[in-house]
């Protein structure tokens, strides 16, 4: 049972131990991120555990083919299939420690972790982001003794582990006294809700004496969060855009927190925030984590996100953990990104809204590569022809779990157009462009979840009732998918070249007759070229490619770095999608410019190296 003031906290005793240290560069990371709930129950048959042997004591087998669709094949069947999409699934943390081999094998080396926190009761927010309880683990998850062990055995495998945090808000723990309670409010409440969702627990400070049913199921804990002035209680938000009701109105059903007043300089945080930076500390402290995500940071003011911030760095140096992460879910663009980062202290953007639709449709062929790549040239934004901002400022992803900028139309990458076919070039290049990469769980796996609503992209690894491809009782941990095979690969690459990770980055113009170079670009609504760039650190260049045709394997000359090679020096292939091309040799020549002749496969991924000269 957890504590029930943050005052029984006993941060000297938990700070007694060494701590897993931070890693130098967050750049060389890659992350991936998976909701807990949707991962693994810890049931699955035939996968390898993290010493490589297979487990044949689970009871799910491992989905086929012909499992595809096996959970809709009748009207009704597809109705139970749809609905559990929105409630609790199974998935936990002693299921996820079981993956910890799936994940190291593949290359990920950070877990982002969806909110572990005790939830509601009596709702069905397996999504964890409505907290009723700061302290505790849900009990559909698990134990807070199962957490530190699965820290405990990521670690041991070289993975760190982020955790999703909220600093907006709390759950749907007390009811407004009104019909209609929107923005701007304040509305009078009825009281906290207990554990069926009815305001029966009188709103402030709970005697336990009298209500003895408010712990561990109803109001909310630890009891310092009991304190009515923690909420604005202005409504719900209603324009998402529109200042300052998108600070201060709920989200839908879940509670706005009071921060605290003032401008960014000169903020006064309130108990809450002082109280929420108590409670994370003791997480870190608790269960050595490496880094969280925060929520939500457009909807907390700049002041309260620079005092967390600043409080939870100052922790992390007590404790040994000097390069301690706190990734911002910032929305808005590049500009709102940088100046949000540069305000607070955070460490890195997520959710840059950009990145992800000019990723995945450039990969398949709609959008110009320019585009792309021009979002890490940001000179307007630090004042400098730089590309060193985004090395370790932006985590990059494509997937997510939320697809905000779908509306209604939610949709994974493989969901669309010939995604199943290129997904590996759009998660090569994630991987092998400027930013801390983050892959979406099952993407590896090619789910193709696509729906009106979030349930469809948040489909089961672990089978159950509402798998990937409208499947159920069928788990996705498959090492032999050809996606996760491949791609395994490709992170190895990553990991062994520290030019891959931290170099700088450039799109590079090509030429199909020797003679005439110029950028790869959209011609009508299309592009079906090869695309390659650069990435450069001191000396070394290497030189990477996509083919967004998927029908022609592609030839042309590359333009290379002029001052860097001589003519009849050579580049090595280290990886293409075609093995026969694999330690195949190409030669510098000068056409105009330096170059090399590159050939990628249809639909295909290549890496050449410089060859070394000795002496």
């Amino acid at each position: 049972m957890s504590e029930k003031t943050l005052a029984e906290l006993d941060f000297t005793s938990l700070r007694s131990r060494k701590f897993f240290p931070s890693p130098v560069a967050w750049e060389d990371q890659v992350l991936y991120f998976l909701m807990l709930d949707r991962f693994s129950d810890g049931k699955e048959n035939g996968y390898k555990d993290a010493r490589g042997k297979l487990v044949t004591s689970g009871t799910t087998p491992m989905f086929t083919p012909s499992d595809s669709g096996n959970a809709i094949k009748t009207p009704e069947e597809a109705q139970q299939w749809r609905e559990a999409g929105v409630k609790w699934l199974g998935g936990s943390l002693k299921g996820l420690s079981t993956k910890i081999g799936y994940l190291k094998r593949l290359g990920v080396t950070a877990l982002w972790v969806s909110p572990i926190f005790k939830q509601v009761a009596f709702q069905e927010s397996y999504h964890g982001y409505g907290i009723q309880n700061f302290l505790d683990v849900d009990p559909h998850f698990g134990t807070r003794e199962d957490l530190k062990e699965l820290v405990e055995t990521a670690h041991q495998n070289g993975i760190y582990v982020i955790l999703d945090i909220i600093l907006n808000h709390v759950g749907d723990v007390f009811t407004y006294d009104a019909e209609n309670p929107f923005w701007p409010g304040p509305y009078p409440v009825k009281g906290f809700n207990d554990k069926e969702g009815k305001p029966t627990i009188p709103f402030g400070p709970i005697d336990l004496v009298k209500y003895p049913e408010a712990f561990p199921n109803g109001a909310i804990w630890p009891a310092e969060f009991q304190d009515t002035s923690n909420y604005t209680k202005k409504g719900y938000i209603r324009n998402w855009d529109n200042y300052p009701e998108y600070v201060e109105g709920d989200f839908f059903s879940l509670k706005d927190i009071h921060t605290g007043e003032g401008s960014t300089d000169f903020y006064q945080p309130s108990g809450a925030l002082e109280n929420l930076c108590e409670a994370y500390k003791f997480w870190m402290a608790y269960a050595d984590i490496d880094g969280f995500r925060v929520d939500t940071v457009k909807h907390v003011d700049l002041g309260a996100n620079r005092l967390f911030a600043e409080v939870i760095h100052e922790f992390a140096q007590l404790i040994g953990k000097e390069n301690f992460y706190l990734i911002g879910e910032i929305t808005g663009g590049r500009k709102q990104a940088f100046s949000t980062l540069e305000l607070t202290g955070l460490n890195a953007a997520l959710g840059i809204s950009e990145i992800p639709d000019r990723l995945a449709y450039m990969v398949k062929g709609y959008r110009d590569p320019s585009v792309y790549f021009s979002l890490f040239r940001n000179s307007l934004l630090v004042q400098k022809e730089s590309h060193v901002w985004f090395k370790n400022k932006v985590v990059t992803m494509f997937d997510d779990h939320d697809m905000v900028e779908k509306g209604n139309n939610k949709s994974r990458f493989c969901a669309t157009e010939n995604g199943e076919k290129v997904v590996l070039n759009a998660l090569a290049l994630n991987a092998m462009t400027l930013g801390i990469p983050c892959i979406y769980y099952g993407t590896e796996q090619c789910f193709n979840g696509a729906g009106d609503s979030d349930r469809y992209i948040r489909e089961t690894m672990f089978g159950g009732k509402f798998g990937s491809f409208q499947s159920r009782e069928r788990h996705f941990f498959n090492e032999d998918n050809p996606v996760y095979r491949e791609l395994a690969k490709i992170l190895e690459i990553r990991e062994q070249k520290i030019t891959l990770r931290r170099g700088r980055q450039y799109l590079r113009p090509i030429s199909g007759n020797g003679e005439d170079f110029g950028l790869p670009r959209m011609l009508g609504n299309e592009i079906r070229s090869v695309v390659p760039w650069s990435r450069l650190l001191d000396k070394d260049e290497m030189v990477l490619a996509i083919n967004t045709s998927g029908d022609r394997t592609l030839t042309v000359w590359v333009n290379i770095d002029y001052n860097l090679h001589q003519v009849g020096d050579f580049f090595k292939c280290i990886y293409s999608t075609d093995k026969a091309q694999v330690d195949s040799k190409v030669q510098v020549e000068e056409r105009k410019v330096k170059c090399i002749s590159l050939t990628v496969p249809a639909a295909g991924f290549v890496i050449y190296e410089q060859v070394k000269v000795k002496g």
